[in-house]
């Protein structure tokens, strides 16, 4: 799940039409199209239901189809801005800031989901030293979300971006109270990170990570993204060290 809800990203005409194409080209190799144009309206007919009797007798096709379309699909989206989203604000990393497999996180300090999802995030990093966490704010649960991202990049302008993170998580709220609060507990020196929180560039920070969102299809958070794969929700450990694995492997 995601805050503030689920993320709009069915594609059921385009799995459906994949389905088809696999489908087709199974069982004579027609494609798509030639079907649409040069068919008549009985062979349609006669083709949607060989189309249909196939995949009730081999429904195991489907989860293949909906896989390989969702791949398709994540390396659009990642299409000429992998690297830009693998580039983190200085400062806002976890685990470890040479690692070799990167995970990207889109979060928001007033997300439960993202609340949730920091025992999963914290024992990835525990059991893979070659793991670089870029976090990137995503502030739309909140009216104080913006806020509390913007003092989130001051801690990381000051090497505190961790320390800010866990008492931020730990308050479970972004309301000017809590935001300060973190920043004492984490160590900052305030007046510094009040003013580096205004800094233009903390703007045009947050203004970035809305456009990649838009362009992952993030709607909510929390929203990741490894190697070629985006996985959106609180999805646990399984689904997140799978990616890392196969990002392994790439």
């Amino acid at each position: 799940m995601t805050e503030p809800g689920p993320t709009a990203r069915s594609k059921l005409p385009f799995i459906l039409g994949a389905i088809g194409l696999t489908v087709l080209g199974a069982l004579g190799g027609w494609t798509y199209e030639r079907q649409r144009t040069e068919l008549a309206p009985g062979q349609k007919a006669a083709m949607e239901q060989v189309v249909r009797d196939y995949l009730l007798e081999h429904p195991e096709i489907l989860p293949q189809a909906v896989e390989k379309l969702r791949q398709k699909d994540s390396q659009k989206q990642l299409a000429g801005i992998t690297d830009k989203l693998e580039a983190p604000y200085p400062g806002a990393v976890m685990g470890n800031p040479n690692g070799t497999v990167t995970l990207v996180e889109f979060t928001d300090f007033a997300c439960g989901y993202c609340r949730q999802s920091e025992a999963v995030l914290k024992d990835l990093i525990a059991t893979n030293p070659d793991l670089k966490v870029v976090i990137r704010h995503l502030p739309v649960i909140a009216p104080t979300s913006p806020a509390a991202a913007a003092m989130g990049l001051a801690a990381a302008e000051q090497g505190k971006y961790l320390a800010f993170h866990d008492a931020m998580f730990a308050a479970g709220r972004t309301d000017p109270a809590s935001i300060e609060a973190a920043a004492k507990a984490a160590g900052l020196d305030l007046a510094r990170a009040r003013a580096a929180a205004q800094d233009p560039k903390v703007r045009a920070e947050l203004e970035a990570n809305m456009a990649f969102a838009q362009q992952l299809g993030f709607d909510g958070t929390p929203g990741w993204v490894i190697g070629d794969q985006i996985l959106v929700g609180a999805v646990g450990k399984e689904p997140l060290a799978k990616a890392l694995a196969a990002a392994r492997k790439s």
